[in-house]
């Protein structure tokens, strides 16, 4: 049980911690509405994600290369959708300007860019899902450890980053706007880089 915890643990932090689509919309949303307000915002991966690994261990290592195509252009798209949206706040930016005060936003987009995203697939395909396997066919007690320790690490990564992105706002709007047009390009190049892969294979 503890080794498959141990394990979790150490896969959750590699996974929270490697650049993405979705750290960077985590990133652009801090700098956007307030690491108060973007926190609920690292929960998605628990939204979203058991689809997800119930796909990528039943299915999607013995579907055609075109579907995995497929997912890598329809994630492109929606993260190009993200990029121009931050880089719309980046053009209007107003450091005076109240924040936005949706509470629902967040969440659910978060959850979006997760499910459109190819990492998480590839993840757990070929990384975790063999070693979730393993420790369910062991004993289902060695599966669930290894799934806490995946998520409280993934989580806990995820809110760190959060709040540092976001108090790095209180440094001065220059700083602020300068980081805001910097996860803007980041999307636009992750999404770019989606579609290339969706299109070239």
């Amino acid at each position: 049980m503890w080794l498959y915890l141990l394990q979790g643990l150490g896969f959750g932090l590699a996974a929270a911690s490697q650049p993405g689509p979705f750290q960077t919309y985590l990133i652009s949303q801090s700098l956007t509405r307030g690491w108060k307000r973007t926190l609920v915002a690292a929960l998605a991966p628990l939204v979203s994600d058991g689809p997800i690994i119930l796909l990528c261990v039943l299915v999607l290592s013995q579907v055609p290369d075109w579907f995995q195509r497929f997912l890598y252009i329809a994630g492109g798209l929606f993260i190009l959708y993200l990029a121009y949206g931050a880089f719309k706040a980046w053009r209007g930016f107003d450091a005076n300007a109240p924040r936005p005060e949706s509470k629902i936003d967040g969440l659910p987009k978060a959850a979006m860019v997760n499910v459109l995203s190819p990492g998480p697939y590839m993840f757990w395909t070929l990384v975790t899902g063999p070693v979730l396997l393993r420790g369910w066919r062991e004993t289902p007690a060695h599966g669930v450890g290894f799934l806490a320790g995946f998520y409280i690490a993934m989580i806990g990564t995820l809110l760190a980053i959060i709040v540092a992105f976001g108090s790095a706002a209180n440094l001065g709007p220059k700083v602020n706007r300068v980081l805001l047009g910097v996860s803007s390009v980041a999307l636009f190049g992750f999404g770019l880089y989606q579609l290339w892969r969706g299109v070239v294979g």
